[in-house]
């Protein structure tokens, strides 16, 4: 299982690094790297693939509040690879979109939907809005594993509520008053219409997202 998902997440890569821009930057949401799979990673495998190809691409890494898998991961993973990167607030990445720095933006996923809809770690549905508002192409990595041609849509997918500390505690120190609400929901769902491409060991699937995973499920089980 092991070697399988390394071959899984490496052929991921292969398929994707084609799609990201030749030089400029890609950003990227929460840790989709090797630290989240046996190896190489899925959007992170698809980056290690396009700069092993040749391409000049320079990462900006949301910082993935309230967990900061971002800061804290992502951006460890690409140090110790030598890829450039920047970390940077969540509510940057608009303003980074309008400046012209980022040329694609790439990021995994925990389940998809039959029709392509993509839950991921909180934000990225904000994140995909700002692509598609800035004409940005917005790619999803995920191993066929995370297809789930039995939820409908990305609205029967369920979604974890964490822990409030996560959000009112930055290790032991407190950043909220006592007694405030708090929301955590762990992920959100991106509707399919932000989504350019879905990226999987078995290839690419690009919109009527519905028809193209089913094709890909018909292809293997034939």
């Amino acid at each position: 299982m092991h070697a399988e998902d390394i071959a899984a997440c490496m052929a991921m890569g292969r398929h994707g690094a084609v799609l990201l821009p030749r030089s400029g930057g890609v950003l990227t949401h929460c840790n989709a790297g090797a630290l989240a799979t046996c190896g190489y990673g899925t959007a992170l495998g698809v980056i290690r693939s396009a700069v092993e190809s040749g391409s000049k691409i320079h990462v900006y890494a949301d910082e993935t509040r309230p967990f900061l898998q971002g800061s804290r991961l992502t951006a460890w993973e690409l140090q110790k690879d030598r890829i450039p990167t920047t970390v940077i607030a969540d509510n940057m990445a608009g303003a980074m979109m309008s400046q012209g720095k980022i040329g694609a933006v790439i990021v995994g996923a925990d389940r998809v939907a039959a029709n392509g809809d993509v839950a991921n770690k909180i934000g990225t549905y904000s994140v995909a809005i700002l692509a598609k508002e800035h004409g940005i192409p917005f790619y999803v990595a995920a191993p066929w594993s995370t297809i789930d041609l039995d939820t409908p849509d990305g609205a029967h997918i369920p979604i974890e509520q964490r822990s409030a500390r996560e959000v009112t505690h930055m290790a032991e120190r407190q950043l909220t008053p006592d007694g405030v609400g708090i929301e955590n929901p762990a992920f959100d769902v991106t509707p399919h219409r932000y989504v350019t491409a879905i990226i999987t060991e078995r290839g690419v699937a690009l919109p009527d997202f519905a028809q193209a995973l089913k094709r890909m499920a018909e292809l293997v089980t034939a």
